[in-house]
């Protein structure tokens, strides 16, 4: 395996900030814990970052689809991440008449199977500087590595950082995103 490469892996992995819970570290996300016992929606809904995403996602009808055993890689855009947005987006997105653009928006972010940054960065190399990865609504993302960070750009040219990495869950993995991604 390439040394820089493998260096690499290594450091987006250590991004990912310990908490100590008894003898255990477990990564922290917005203030709180995230359990790898737990699933996708058990430990979002405890992020005080993450207040839009799990709102949008109780709004979309997909709280039971990400607390199935999956497992699913999820690109979780933060509450700073919302608020990039135009204003009034959020809450026209999270009308009711909405829920199928919105739920093709959430379903942007996640990918089916459990895929790590170590993952990301073995297919970027592979694909000799980038990754295209299919979502779940079935639109792609591409993933770049641009020094130490994983970058994700949309079909609209829109780019977002993984700014934490590798949030283990009991049924998948979240990796912290700072841009919504819009198909």
């Amino acid at each position: 395996m390439n040394f820089k490469l493998t260096l690499a892996a290594t450091a987006l992995a250590l991004a990912v900030a310990p908490a100590v819970a008894g003898n255990m570290h477990y990564p922290m996300v917005g203030g709180a814990a995230m359990y790898p016992t737990k699933n996708i929606v058990e430990n979002a809904v405890n992020s005080k970052d993450h207040t839009t995403l799990v709102a949008a996602v109780k709004a979309a009808g997909l709280v039971d689809t990400l607390a199935s055993p999956g497992p699913f890689t999820v690109f979780a855009p933060t509450n700073a991440a919302f608020a990039k947005l135009p204003a009034g987006t959020v809450d026209t997105l999270l009308k009711p008449e909405n829920k199928g653009t919105l739920t093709a928006v959430l379903t942007y972010h996640v990918v089916a199977g459990r895929v790590t940054s170590t993952d990301l960065v073995k297919l970027i190399a592979k694909g000799h500087g980038k990754a295209v990865v299919t979502t779940v609504n079935g639109e792609k993302l591409t993933a770049r590595k641009k020094g130490n960070t994983i970058t994700l750009t949309d079909a609209k040219g829109g780019v977002a950082k993984v700014t934490q990495a590798n949030v283990m869950q009991s049924n998948g993995v979240i990796h912290v995103i700072d841009h919504v991604l819009l198909p």
